[in-house]
């Protein structure tokens, strides 16, 4: 889920307005194997079964490793594991680490670290509890093996196991591991590319990761978050900067390499920039913009007023207000699962066209008694922009409506409570929205998960979709999952789009994601 998004704009007025000199360092002083990066928010949250936040997922697949993970076909591939096997049955599954994996404390990573990282994870994560639930038994057979033998069989285990979704599943050592689901793990100590610094690490200003020297690529050419992972730099410096204006200038004169979300109101400064390349991608690694609603309290508690957003939120006019240029943008998108992916559908849609008086008559019928609808939104940010859209249409047709701007960190805080917010304005990587088993409000639809929504039967037809054989069956379970959801409107979705980022055009082997990824990258 995203984390904090686009911050106030800055004017530009003739160089870069900064507060203060010492927020970025000149190119000419700079290490000449460091890279200075500004990502979507700064990282807060360092553990990362913790959260679902996309910036401490960016934070996690540089510190840590998976046991497998996705390529840009969406397939499934080992990375810390070396070899696998399942019996016949599928019932029981084998798994042998590769060879020279350490911690960055430099003790070897052992199958035990492994099973207790795969138990306190998936004691956080909806699939991994899907996963937890079809397990007989999950242990260590010796240093590098582990052997997890099922109730029955779960065709999609390995995509859970290298799902790109967070909470990640990320191995870590099983003295971390074994810190409880609800706390934090004390340090990040992973076996990543990269390792944390702690001694650098400046909140509100600047985190500096560096390369991990012991670490141990494999052989195969990168490919999205699978194969290879060869670091070229020597530190990876993420600075703060909640103003995006800021940031892209920065961009443009060389003090910062890399922006990871760049203004939408700058972007034609920034095509004609020569020293900047822009990266603007269609697919997965467009996002999905969504309303989440609060179903534990009023009015939302009421599925007759949650309906009626259905005929508020107007996709075109939200992204064209918000300044997406049309090559950015998916037009209005019916599918829970991202439209022009494997499993897009319009079931269920029939309900969500745009019709004020209609909306009116029906929240006239629902029982609304006047309740105010809170809106938490993040200050400055293209979410807000979406909110303020929605929320005009809600108070024309008969809604108390109070918005409540705040920063991202204060909204995460406030989302965990289950009173004193109604519904708030996020968007998505579009790898955590195109399937039932990773869409946030999906897939953890009878969990405790802020929000609160659940229909029985969704956790059911997931269960099913697990064990479907054929991407048609997925296709169909996913269809019926979409209907129901129309129904229960556990988010409402306010467009497809893509977010340029950029970054200095001096700078080899980017790879092309919406994720940021700095193994691979020189200059």
């Amino acid at each position: 889920m995203r984390g904090s998004d686009f911050g106030r704009r800055a004017a530009l007025a003739g160089g870069v307005a900064l507060a203060g000199l010492s927020l970025v360092r000149p190119r000419e002083v700079r290490a000449a194997k460091a890279l200075t990066v500004v990502l979507e928010s700064e990282v807060t949250i360092l553990d990362p079964h913790a959260t679902t936040v996309n910036i401490t997922r960016t934070f996690a697949l540089h510190v840590f490793d998976t046991l497998f993970a996705m390529n840009e076909a969406g397939e499934i591939k080992p990375q810390m594991v070396d070899t696998w096997q399942s019996s016949a049955d599928k019932l029981t599954w084998t798994f042998v680490l590769r060879d020279g994996l350490k911690w960055h404390d430099g003790a070897p990573v052992t199958a035990a670290d492994c099973v207790a990282s795969l138990k306190r994870w998936g004691g956080r994560d909806a699939l991994g509890k899907m996963l937890l639930a079809a397990t007989v038994s999950l242990d260590a057979v010796d240093a590098k093996t582990f052997k997890l033998v099922l109730k029955e069989p779960f065709p999609l285990l390995l995509d859970v196991l290298g799902k790109p979704n967070a909470p990640l599943p990320v191995m870590m050592p099983e003295r971390l591991a074994a810190t409880p689901s609800d706390q934090r793990i004390a340090e990040p100590i992973g076996s990543g590319p990269f390792r944390f610094v702690k001694s650098e690490w400046r909140p509100g200003n600047a985190m500096v990761l560096e390369r991990n020297p012991d670490y141990v690529p494999r052989k195969e050419k990168p490919d999205f978050l699978a194969g290879g992972k060869n670091v070229k730099i020597d530190r990876l410096v993420l600075r703060v900067m909640p103003d995006q204006s800021t940031g892209a200038n920065a961009l443009m004169v060389g003090e910062v390499d890399y922006m990871q979300y760049l203004p939408f109101d700058m972007l034609p400064l920034l095509e004609k920039e020569r020293g900047v390349k822009l990266m603007g991608l269609g697919g997965l690694h467009q996002f999905q913009g969504n309303f989440r609603l609060n179903h534990a309290a009023p009015p939302f508690d009421n599925p007759a007023v949650r309906r009626v957003l259905w005929k508020l939120a107007d996709q075109d006019a939200t992204l064209t207000a918000i300044g997406v240029p049309d090559r950015y943008r998916a037009k209005s998108c019916p599918s829970f699962w991202m439209c022009g992916t494997p499993l897009s559908t319009d079931a269920g849609s029939a309900i969500a066209k745009v019709d004020l008086a209609a909306a009116r008559a029906e929240l006239k019928a629902s029982g609304y008694k006047g309740e105010p609808v809170i809106i938490l939104e993040v200050a400055g940010s293209i979410s807000q922009t979406a909110a303020r859209l929605l929320a005009q249409n809600m108070r024309d047709v008969g809604f108390t409506v109070e918005e409540q701007p705040r920063d991202w960190p204060t909204i995460l805080a406030r989302r965990a409570k289950k009173e004193g917010w109604s519904m708030f304005p996020v968007y998505s990587n579009g790898t955590d929205m195109f399937s039932p088993l990773t869409h946030f409000y999906i897939a953890a639809s009878c969990n405790d998960f802020p929000g609160w929504s659940c229909d029985v039967r969704i956790p059911k037809l997931l269960k099913a979709f697990t064990q479907a054989a054929t991407l048609e069956d997925r296709k169909r379970i996913a269809a019926e999952i979409q209907v129901i959801a129309y129904e229960l409107v556990p988010s409402v979705m306010w467009g497809q789009f893509s977010i340029a980022s950029g970054y200095r055009s001096d700078l080899k082997g980017m790879i092309q994601s919406s994720y940021p990824m700095f193994w691979e990258v020189d200059r």
